[in-house]
């Protein structure tokens, strides 16, 4: 197979099947998790523009993709899907990536597009609902003092604190794993002083040209997250020639940038950021082509709940209304290996997985 020398290569993991036994060196591991795949979707790009993609299977991978041209950066390529994900240390905690987890939202802001004012002048009420999403089975409480909505108005960063601050304090003292969600340095600051133990940045570090330095120097690990336009706002952007490889490049490149500058690669987990800047089939083509995220080698975090999309998708359902809309997101993520899924309805998605994970045990049980 020969692919023009100027060619970037990609790989999307297909052909998912139920069950590794009895097809060794048929099908490969999905970032040592509980997905095997039968097949790559090979696609190459020029200037932006595929030009060439071609679905391999895995028994044939090397013999195809030697004497492309491409061949090491492939092979190299093919390991990155495969290659479990580090754990992560969170406090007392160990978060396991080999299978999927949820990230519970807790939002401490009066106007978020979904939750908005149900807790965010009652630190102790915010944090009782952070336990109960950790009881209800959350393996993080992300918690966020300013709303990402689009249209929301900036919060000045020491009002942000002040939201956020005394909930991470009462969180973290019961040995709760929590993230904070903010674009500002200050706030991390402020948060990880109180115990949070994982950034998770909508502008991938670069809102605040001092946020890069603060979860370096602490050593937290980090989630980026794609935004067309971070260094302003994260709903910027005049749409995509191809989004699934756009967001893919960028990514691929911040993560790059990240770990350049001290931050630990393996303590860096990136988003496709749904509905940031995206339209609904920008939104449904990332969704569909999650799988190739895990080319870049770091855990991924899929945040879809109750978000835009599936209003549209069903009848305009207000935000409140889209339980069964977040719940068949959350397994597509998980279908397509993400480690991470950022959601409202902790109880109902962690009993989904449950089942979900159940119905992977017993097809992965010989026959």
């Amino acid at each position: 197979m020969e692919l023009p020398i100027a060619a970037r290569c990609y790989l999307r993991p297909v052909q998912f099947v139920d069950t590794p036994v009895g097809r060794d060196s048929e099908v490969a591991r999905l970032a040592g998790g509980l997905q095997w795949f039968a097949a790559y979707e090979l696609i190459a790009v020029v200037d932006g523009k595929r030009v060439a993609q071609r679905c391999v299977p895995v028994s044939d991978f090397a013999r195809v993709v030697g004497g492309s041209g491409h061949e090491a950066a492939l092979l190299d390529l093919a390991a990155r899907l495969s290659a479990p994900r580090a754990p992560l240390t969170l406090g007392e905690r160990v978060l396991r990536l080999d299978q999927p987890a949820t990230m519970g939202i807790l939002n401490v802001t009066p106007d978020s597009f979904s939750d908005g004012g149900a807790h965010w002048d009652d630190p102790a009420a915010a944090a009782q609902a952070g336990f109960d999403m950790a009881a209800n089975g959350a393996a993080v409480i992300d918690v966020g003092g300013e709303s990402t909505r689009p249209g929301a108005e900036a919060v000045w960063e020491g009002d942000e604190i002040a939201r956020t601050k005394p909930v991470i304090e009462r969180l973290a003292a019961s040995g709760t794993a929590v993230s904070i969600d903010t674009r500002k340095a200050a706030v991390m600051e402020a948060a990880l002083a109180a115990g949070a133990h994982l950034v998770n940045d909508v502008a991938a570090l670069l809102h605040d040209e001092r946020a890069l330095e603060v979860v370096a120097a602490a050593g937290s690990p980090v989630v980026l997250m794609h935004s067309p336009d971070p260094k302003r706002e994260p709903h910027g952007g005049s749409g995509y020639r191809d989004v699934l490889i756009e967001v893919y490049d960028w990514l691929d490149r911040r993560v790059g940038e990240v770990a350049a500058a001290g931050v630990d690669r393996a303590k860096i987990l990136i988003d496709p950021g749904l509905g940031f800047g995206k339209s609904l089939q920008d939104n449904l083509t990332l969704l569909n082509g999650l799988a190739l995220f895990h080319g870049i080698g770091c855990p991924i975090v899929l945040g879809a709940s109750r978000k835009r999309m599936i209003g549209a998708l069903s009848h305009e359902a207000p935000a409140d209304s889209r339980l069964g809309g977040s719940i068949a997101l959350a397994l597509k993520g998980a279908e397509l290996g993400a480690q991470l899924i950022r959601v409202h309805d902790v109880f109902e998605t962690a009993q989904a997985l449950r089942v979900w994970r159940g119905m992977r045990d017993a097809a992965l049980v010989a026959r």
